[in-house]
């Protein structure tokens, strides 16, 4: 079982990586965790109420929810779990142990993906997964459409040739 690190902003668009990664690790049972890099607050208060983050997951609406359980249903035998974590730290040895913690073997993103913040704590994760010492890929959701209609269009292509015979 791998464990894969999603760095997101909670856009929709960022779930796209789930049909790809299944694609690429065709044979791997995976846990996915999407992960939001926020950097530190100077000040005392913020530090003492750091493990008092829930209003953190407020950021994730409940369609992002929805359809995680959605590609979790989709791939039953390919996907064990699907996670939100955050990292809450700026420097590339936190991030070491954060991966570490998570046993996680690969970083994936999306190509045509970009990140945008989602309050002014947040951190553009490739400033981290760079430098982290993890294997980084780099997944194009179009070969994942376009092989799944060249499946479809052989697979309509023989039942239209035994509907015919």
């Amino acid at each position: 079982m791998k464990t894969v690190l999603v760095p997101t902003d909670f856009k929709l668009e960022s779930i796209k990586i789930i049909d790809a990664l299944v694609q690429h690790q065709k044979n791997e049972t995976l846990n996915i965790i999407f992960v939001h890099a926020f950097k530190l607050s100077d000040s005392i208060t913020d530090m003492l109420m750091l493990s008092r983050r829930s209003r953190d997951y407020e950021n994730v609406s409940n369609e992002f929810y929805q359809q995680i359980n959605q590609a979790k249903a989709k791939y039953p035998s390919q996907i064990n779990a699907i996670g939100i974590e955050y990292f809450y730290g700026s420097t590339v040895a936190a991030f070491k142990n954060f991966i570490e913690a998570f046993d996680v073997e690969r970083i994936a993103y999306l190509k045509e993906y970009n990140f945008t913040p989602i309050n002014k704590y947040s951190i553009d994760p490739k400033i981290l997964t760079e430098r982290a010492g993890c294997e980084v890929i780099q997944l194009n959701t179009l070969t994942v459409h376009a092989s799944e209609n060249l499946i479809d269009t052989k697979i309509h292509e023989t039942q239209l040739q035994e509907a015919n015979a």
